[in-house]
């Protein structure tokens, strides 16, 4: 059995990126964007003028984070505290897992509507 999957392509990437770029202008929060593909590899990362250096390897954590569990990075964060279904989460898949708070929010380009902005 053949199984067909739809990945992002680079252009995909740009747009989510751009869309991302425009949210950080809005709110005043310089910011690194990272988009994976279906398999959470990297297709696109950008760092803005002024964006932390330390938040480069956050994003990539957390955009692979999102699409390896299709699930908003806040969403599985509100899951992840002492107690709750994901708690430990974090320290899965090597360390690679980022799991913040709601206003830290990450998406997979998968996760997100084509036809939206990011949020």
């Amino acid at each position: 059995m053949t199984i067909r999957t739809e990945s992002v392509s680079l252009e995909d990437a740009r747009r989510v990126v751009a869309a991302g770029e425009v949210k950080a202008d809005e709110i005043g929060s310089p910011s690194n964007i990272a988009v994976v593909d279906v398999g959470g590899n990297l297709v696109a990362h950008i760092r803005m003028d002024a964006a932390w250096i330390g938040s480069v390897d956050i994003s990539i954590s957390e955009a692979f984070t999102s699409r390896a569990f299709d699930i908003s990075t806040a969403d599985l964060a509100a899951n992840a505290g002492p107690g709750e279904q994901f708690f430990g989460i974090n320290v899965s898949n090597n360390g690679r897992v980022g799991a913040r708070s709601p206003a830290c929010q990450s998406y997979s380009a998968h996760s997100l509507n084509p036809s939206a902005q990011a949020d």
